[in-house]
């Protein structure tokens, strides 16, 4: 019987994103953000936007594949695709179901973007005055918890609680990611360095574990990568990213509702990344670039311990500043600053830093940079995971 899987057989060829703003501050509306990103990655790929037959997003993007393929010229629409849940959670998941459609011969070139104008819109994750909360909500709403970072930071506090991991290995996740954004000319904190005193001054926005600078930012922009087959890619102008493996779903009843999954404190990852290495015929130890979703910092913990990459009773000695930026870290996180401070593009501004990595092309550029792994969106449902590598890891 044939093996399944997605080892090898597809690439990202090509990546563009605009610039990024903070929210609300795009002179460019939301679909004309989408198509300068995608414009963009086929200008890197070096191919026609009319080639593109294939268009995956996710966290319920609005602008249309319909829309955008009409609106680029698209000689043949073949294929469309929308990751369920909100916000980045699918994020790997899009570039996956985009690998999965070419892989399978559905599409040929399928883009997989995300895009944002807050401006235009109302600013993600902000309540929109509903009179009447439904559906979770209406459990929750009277208590008084109705952002993102109040759930969460309750699944957060269990973990750190169980695990006795002090609020020092947060601030580490942040000083890292505040430090890779200052060499970035596109990252929005750029100019505005973070250190230990700014950090532990900033604040509440949860007790006991979220100050402002665990909480990523909101802003506006767009990103797209270019997803064709193994054999096309190596025959385009850029060093392919091979897309090695995608892990997407969740843990038994993680998506149990009112809070009362059975496994509480987790980030939903458990069960996906041991099938996802197994696919790539990798391990942790095998990935020199880590780029980790920072909905919030302890969000990344979470993540990075139920992807082994980090040991849960280990991380107040290994989660500080020194071992996780480019210059001598043991690893690298989220080397262009991250949600946290290049952008909130949703984590596809993750998946392209990997890809320039891999390429060699990165500004603050890792040694060892043959497989990167990518980690969407922590704690909601479903999320997503993607391993990327170079040749050598085929």
């Amino acid at each position: 019987m044939a093996e399944r899987t997605l080892r090898g057989k597809t690439a990202i060829a090509g990546i563009g994103e605009t610039t990024y703003y903070k929210h609300s501050q795009s002179p460019d509306s939301e679909f004309k953000l989408a198509l300068q990103a995608v414009v963009k990655a086929c200008e890197d790929a070096g191919i026609s936007p009319h080639d593109v037959d294939g268009f995956a997003s996710y966290g319920n993007d609005r602008s249309e594949a319909g829309r955008l393929a009409a609106a680029l010229g698209v000689k043949e629409f073949r294929f469309s695709n929308m990751f369920w849940g909100g916000g980045g959670g699918g994020v790997c998941g899009a570039v996956g179901n985009a690998a999965a459609a070419v892989a399978t011969g559905m599409a040929d070139c399928v883009v997989a973007f995300r895009s944002l104008a807050q401006g235009q819109y109302q600013r993600y994750g902000r309540s929109a005055g509903a009179p009447i909360a439904a559906g979770d909500d209406s459990f929750l709403f009277p208590y008084g918890m109705m952002s993102p970072a109040q759930r969460f930071a309750m699944k957060v506090t269990r973990f750190m609680h169980d695990h006795g991991i002090r609020q020092e290995a947060l601030r580490g996740i942040s000083l890292a990611c505040y430090h890779h954004a200052q060499k970035n000319p596109n990252a929005v904190m750029r100019g505005r360095p973070l250190d230990e005193q700014r950090y532990d001054d900033s604040r509440w926005i949860i007790e006991p574990f979220f100050h402002l600078y665990d909480c990523c930012q909101e802003n506006d922009g767009a990103a797209a990568v270019i997803v064709v087959s193994a054999e096309r890619a190596r025959q385009m102008k850029n060093k392919p990213a091979y897309i090695m493996a995608c892990g997407q779903g969740c843990d038994h009843r993680s998506a149990a509702p009112v809070h009362n999954m059975p496994n509480y404190p987790s980030s939903h990852f458990s069960q996906i990344a041991p099938r996802m290495y197994a696919m790539a015929k990798m391990g942790p130890r095998d990935m020199g670039i880590v780029q980790c979703y920072e909905n919030f910092t302890g969000g990344v913990l979470m993540s990075l311990v139920e992807h082994g990459l980090v040991k849960a009773e280990e991380a107040n000695e290994f989660l500080v500043k020194e071992n996780l930026i480019v210059e001598g870290g043991r690893m690298p996180l989220n080397t262009s600053g991250g949600n946290l401070a290049e952008c909130y593009m949703h984590g596809l501004e993750l998946v392209i830093e990997a890809v320039r990595q891999i390429r060699g092309t990165a500004i603050n550029q890792v040694k060892q940079n043959d497989a990167a792994i990518v980690i969407g969106g922590p704690m909601v449902t479903p999320v997503s995971s993607l391993i990327l590598g170079s040749e050598a890891t085929l």
